[in-house]
């Protein structure tokens, strides 16, 4: 695979460059529904696919990219737990040296039905049988270890009560942080209190604003980096703010323009890409149009982690850009000004880049195919 980090590594660097830990899912997406079903009612989809979801749309968002990354989580003794495993494992090189089968427990599965480029979810599934840092022990040595904000494994903890992002934080890694929705409203700034040994902070902009307390998303970027030594605010297709505290810079990067279709996955697409930024050193301008570009990529396919771009897409985006800039207007001239840096990166497409992924838990995606209408009865 394509591994760009290899100018960076030696022989004592650490095993992996993204440790991660969280609850698998088996992802079941519908596309292209021409409206929800009503009650009694059955609706066809244009196409379907099968995936790993949840912790996994991120595992493999950053594999992709060729980050050695490493997952722990809890799977299933069931045929979903398999399929998950092996694709992770096998298909997206993924390590599960952490990982765990559990007898017994099945596999928590998420039904996603897109319409009108717009999901709802279906999810069923019970609490993992053992808690991440039972599960881990000593984390591996790591670059990185990107985490949700949680008040049930809070970051930053005394001596004999930390958790497993703790001992990684420890042992050298940068801990990247994300938050999740807050179902009871309360929306509590004790939360923040755990960015203290964090690295960098990438919610979106109602979690920013709504646990800053601030009514616009850049107050809510300048009340975050007074926490974080890196703060990031995304805003969807308005694109990404971020201030770097380290390096004293500040910058905003509108999303490219595409044709929008499915937005599961993309927040932890960016979050991938952002990472990666900052362990390969970019100006904070080139991290944050890099994981706006993955994002985009990933909008634009249905799917949760078969979205996930790999080099190879990166690749044909920017070749394509390139030689279409002067046809273009303005705004193409735009990005390939904005995206320049990437021309060094992938002058051509690299060697055993990797693309999107097909594969189902049927052997093959039907994404783009038509339905095929049920036989007719005599």
């Amino acid at each position: 695979m394509y591994d760009p980090l290899a100018q960076r590594r030696s022989s004592e660097g650490p095993q992996f460059d993204v440790f991660l830990a969280g609850m698998v899912f088996l992802d079941i997406v519908f596309t292209g529904l021409p409206a929800m079903p009503t009650a009694g009612s059955e609706v066809w989809a244009e196409g379907m696919g099968s995936c790993p979801g949840g912790i996994a749309n991120l595992a493999i968002a950053t594999s992709r990219l060729g980050l050695r990354t490493s997952l722990a989580a809890a799977f299933g003794d069931d045929d979903y737990g398999d399929f998950c495993w092996r694709t992770l494992e096998e298909q997206e090189s993924v390590d599960l040296s952490r990982s765990r089968r559990f007898e017994h427990w099945h596999s928590p599965v998420t039904v996603s039905m897109a319409v009108d480029r717009d999901r709802s979810m279906v999810t069923h599934g019970h609490p993992s049988p053992m808690s991440a840092s039972e599960m881990i022990g000593k984390p591996p040595r790591t670059r990185a270890v990107i985490v949700t904000l949680s008040p049930d494994e809070p970051l930053g903890g005394p001596e004999g009560d930390c958790n497993w992002a703790d001992l990684a934080y420890r042992d050298g890694a940068l801990v990247f942080a994300d938050v999740g929705w807050d179902p009871s409203g309360a929306w509590s700034q004790a939360l923040l209190d755990q960015l203290a040994v964090c690295h960098a902070f990438m919610p979106n902009a109602v979690e920013a604003m709504a646990y800053t307390g601030m009514d616009t998303p850049r107050d809510a970027l300048y009340a975050i980096a007074d926490r974080v030594p890196v703060a990031v605010v995304t805003d969807g297709a308005n694109g990404a703010m971020a201030i770097d505290s380290t390096t004293g810079e500040e910058a905003f990067v509108p999303s490219p323009r595409v044709n929008a279709l499915d937005p599961t996955g993309a927040g932890d697409v960016f979050g991938a890409a952002f990472v990666l930024g900052t362990l390969c050193e970019w100006p904070l301008t080139d991290r944050l149009s890099f994981a706006g570009l993955c994002a985009a990529l990933a909008v634009q396919q249905f799917g949760g982690s078969l979205a996930a771009p790999g080099w190879g897409d990166i690749a044909d985006w920017w070749h394509e850009v390139r030689a279409s800039a002067g046809h273009t207007g303005a705004y193409g001239e735009s990005l390939a000004r904005r995206y320049a840096f990437l021309d060094t990166l992938v002058p051509a497409v690299p060697v055993g880049a990797v693309r999107r992924a097909a594969a189902t838990i049927a052997r093959y995606a039907d994404l783009g195919m038509a339905p095929q209408p049920p036989a007719q009865k005599e």
